[in-house]
């Protein structure tokens, strides 16, 4: 029987390759490591890449073991997901890793300018209802220009056609590169198939392939300077939620 969440809590208590700030915590106490994750936790140099709502954390874990040049650090609020990742890193003695339990509201009070060069998001909730929840949407862009270099890149992979469409237009509207950009990542013809983003396969998105929804992928730059607007497009929804959830909105479209 696996542990309770609890017992999960308590253990990343004593892992010294976690750090937890959920709002009651973030309100009251600076975070000393912002600007010093090199020195301070990783004791190298190398690039820092952030995977946001990292879930349990394969893709944290998985991209950590096939570029050990690199540091990487999975972001997300539910600690009891996070616990297989952070168990899992400390098991394979992986020191290019490391989990932050925090809101991504607030993600910009952890790094320093310049600090990050890479964010990953992968299969975000695509926040149909709310542009401004959507962790690819112009309000978190603006966070996240606060501490990755001038045109980092973010990559996106989902299931979801809207945050997908979404994203596109996103990025064309605010004139930021595309570097790639494919509907079905795993189709025998796409230019990302070799791809990073194809060498990893988390537990669920087995299970949305299995469904037959195709993965979609798409990497841009996202320079610190220049005013970020909102696409003004109305884009069709998405007939779930996620797996196993059927759509709860009543609605076709939206912004």
């Amino acid at each position: 029987m696996g542990k309770g969440k609890l017992a999960k809590f308590a253990d990343m208590e004593t892992y010294d390759n976690v750090f937890q700030y959920p709002y009651s915590v973030v309100e009251h106490v600076p975070f000393a490591m912002q600007g010093h994750w090199h020195e301070q936790y990783f004791h190298n140099q190398n690039p820092i890449v952030l995977e946001l709502g990292c879930g349990k954390g394969e893709y944290t874990v998985g991209l950590a073991k096939l570029f050990p040049q690199m540091n990487f650090i999975g972001v997300d609020i539910k600690g009891a997901r996070m616990w297989t990742g952070a168990t899992q890193a400390l098991n394979e003695g992986l020191k290019n890793v490391a989990f932050l339990r925090t809101h991504i509201e607030v993600i910009d009070r952890f790094f320093a300018k310049d600090e990050v060069q890479e964010i990953w998001l992968t299969f975000s909730d695509p926040q149909m209802k709310s542009p401004r929840k959507r962790l690819s949407s112009t309000y978190f862009l603006e966070r996240y220009r606060r501490f990755l270099i001038d045109g980092g890149i973010i990559h996106l992979k989902t299931d979801s056609n809207f945050l997908f469409t979404y994203t596109t237009l996103m990025a064309e509207h605010n004139h930021l590169p595309i570097v790639e950009r494919t509907e079905d990542l795993y189709a025998d013809d796409s230019e990302c198939r070799n791809s990073v983003a194809a060498s990893i396969q988390t537990y669920y998105e087995s299970m949305w392939i299995a469904r037959g929804l195709n993965i979609k992928y798409q990497k841009f730059r996202l320079p610190q300077e220049g005013l970020l607007e909102e696409p003004d497009v109305e884009i069709e929804l998405d007939d779930y939620r996620s797996y196993h959830r059927t759509k709860r909105s009543s609605l076709d479209k939206a912004k």
